[in-house]
């Protein structure tokens, strides 16, 4: 196990947990792309600027993502070709979800958020999210 990914990790979560925006923009690559797919083998793909403008928008209405990390485990690391791997678990609401995320290796250590891939158990109400948007921007 890679401690400094491990360590990197956490740093996004306890920016997450505090809705501290600026830190996540800053963790997230410009590339960044969050990946979810659930059962069904529907596929919702959000790039940073979704993602951020999401987080923005929970902020701005002082909405926060989770209560706390108690509930995460990381199972494995992985380092390839200048990016690295880590494989997360929580169990939300008493159900294991499995996460991965692909970070960006730079001369200072592990960098940037590069992909975060999810699977979850309904992306229903996330794709008449997207959908609205992108009807709404036209």
């Amino acid at each position: 196990m890679d401690q400094a990914l491990v360590d990197r990790m956490r740093e996004y979560l306890d920016a997450g947990l505090a809705m501290d925006v600026e830190a996540l923009d800053a963790l997230y690559d410009p590339e960044f792309e969050n990946v979810r797919f659930d059962p069904e083998g529907r596929v919702v793909t959000l790039v940073k600027d979704q993602f951020m403008a999401r987080f923005r928008a929970l902020r701005a209405q002082g909405q926060r993502i989770g209560e706390t990390l108690d509930d995460v485990t990381f199972l494995t690391t992985s380092e390839y070709g200048g990016q690295g791997t880590i494989v997360m678990r929580r169990v939300p609401e008493g159900v294991p979800t499995l996460y991965t995320f692909v970070w960006r290796r730079d001369q200072d250590g592990w960098g940037t958020l590069v992909r975060e891939f999810s699977f979850e158990r309904d992306l229903g109400g996330l794709l008449a999210m997207v959908r609205a948007a992108e009807a709404a921007s036209g």
